[in-house]
């Protein structure tokens, strides 16, 4: 059984059975990509579209679950549904694009390659973001041809069966698209079943080390997104009022639950102290409390368990020499933001990903400093480097080991720009030309005439 918490006040939302026979759904999932992907792209997309018009008509419905669910501000969660609805369009107007057969020069007289559908993709998904990191996997995948099982985190199954529902009210056929209510210990036979052709996981490393070890055992594509400890450098030549500002906005955002969150503040020692009043006046005016109330500005985290180890990370990083510029306070799923003062020795032996509101600011002796402290992580997902000096921060920008470099911005993903992480961030991409390509069977056709 799996219940739907709502983290503000505890309150049991929803209750689900786990499927007693989840084989059945890949089943369905199978015999509906036969005719699936015989369908034309001009069909597949005319359905995208109006899977586009169910989001944006019930988007109201879509995020109140959303905040339920995990406790997302429920203006924050209206913003997600509404993310999706305009991906899903991006990608129904791109499609012929990115997936168009591809010309090839070789000793055939005529030769090319296809993007074509390979068929059922599990996604393994986590709670955060509950319908835009699902969605971001299932639309290319569907336009591509394929079919998608998802595999929801426990808490969010509500924001599961809506998808579903969903696909299902824009005229997609039943078992395009479906939710599996699994536990973690059943996933292993999905993933071993032949019918099922890849898996993509968006989680934690070790969740994500269990799947791609399952995927290699049975041969499966895999696309893996890990999080990550993203690094914000500002240099001193940086607009240091907006960094300021944006700083706080990355890390703070969906109560810190973000894989691509600004987590570390590497600030160039010039402008240090500038950077930390700015940082703690904006961090100073968040309001934490209720998602739906309007004057919320900070949302409690998803879980208490959550909440407990976040506040036990933060007192061991303490007791090691951390200064707590605002330190934490915990009731329930509620967490004070909290800004910790470390330094590089804390940074470089600190390889976790602390996925709640909690900022590290570090100071930097300079640029080259800046850049091999932002480097010093087992991570390598997203980095926003401030600078005003563009040539500069082209060459930095190159320097830094990321799957993604945002320059004078927030680290944020929509759907034209790929995305994806190196090192313990994972590999593959989602969104973009690659997120459709990535289960894909790139077909050569080679033709002697």
């Amino acid at each position: 059984m799996f219940k739907s918490i709502y983290p503000y006040s505890g309150e049991v939302v929803a209750e689900y059975e786990e499927d007693a026979a989840p084989l059945q759904k890949v089943e369905k999932a199978h015999q509906v990509f036969s005719t699936w992907k015989n369908k034309s792209l001009a069909e597949r997309q005319q359905l995208i579209v109006r899977f586009a018009e169910v989001l944006e008509y019930r988007k109201l419905e879509y995020a109140k679950i959303i905040s339920l669910e995990m406790g997302k501000l429920y203006n924050e969660a209206l913003a997600e549904v509404e993310k999706c609805a305009i991906t899903t369009r991006y990608y129904a107007e791109h499609a012929p694009e990115y997936i168009q057969p591809l010309v090839m020069q070789s000793s055939f007289p005529r030769a090319y390659t296809s993007f074509e559908p390979m068929g059922t993709i599990l996604a393994i998904m986590p709670w955060n973001f509950p319908f835009w990191q699902a969605l971001r996997c299932a639309v290319p995948n569907l336009l591509l041809g394929n079919t998608v099982v998802l595999k929801h985190a426990s808490n969010v199954m509500g924001s599961a069966l809506k998808m579903q529902e969903a696909f299902l009210e824009a005229g997609f056929p039943d078992g395009a698209f479906q939710a599996l209510f699994l536990s973690s210990d059943k996933v292993e036979q999905i993933i071993a079943d032949p019918r099922i052709k890849g898996v993509t996981l968006t989680g934690s490393g070790p969740a994500g080390s269990s799947v791609a070890s399952l995927a290699g055992k049975y041969l499966k594509k895999s696309v893996l997104e890990l999080g990550g400890s993203d690094p914000f450098v500002v240099l001193k030549d940086a607009n240091i009022q907006l960094a300021a500002e944006t700083a706080v906005k990355s890390r703070f955002q969906n109560a810190g639950q973000t894989c691509i969150a600004a987590k570390r503040w590497i600030v160039e020692e010039d402008i240090y102290d500038e950077f930390k009043e700015l940082t703690l006046n904006h961090v100073s005016k968040l309001k934490l409390g209720d998602p739906f109330d309007t004057q919320t500005t900070l949302a409690p985290v998803s879980r208490e368990d959550l909440a407990i180890s976040i506040e036990k990370e933060t007192k061991k990083l303490i007791a090691d020499g951390a200064k707590a510029l605002l330190p934490t306070e915990r009731q329930g799923c509620l967490l004070s933001p909290t800004i910790l003062e470390i330094t590089r020795s804390h940074s470089a032996y600190y390889k976790e990903e602390l996925f709640g509101p909690v900022g590290f600011l570090l100071k930097a002796k300079n640029t080259t400093e800046a850049i091999e402290i932002a480097n010093e992580t087992p991570f390598g997902l997203g980095a926003s480097l401030w600078a005003q000096n563009m040539e500069q921060a082209a060459g930095l920008m190159r320097q830094i080991q990321a799957g993604s470099v945002y320059l004078n911005s927030m680290v944020k993903s929509e759907g034209a720009l790929p995305f994806g992480g190196i090192g313990e961030s994972g590999y593959g991409r989602e969104l973009g030309k690659y997120g459709i390509q990535e289960f894909a069977n790139v077909k050569t056709y080679a033709i002697q005439i």
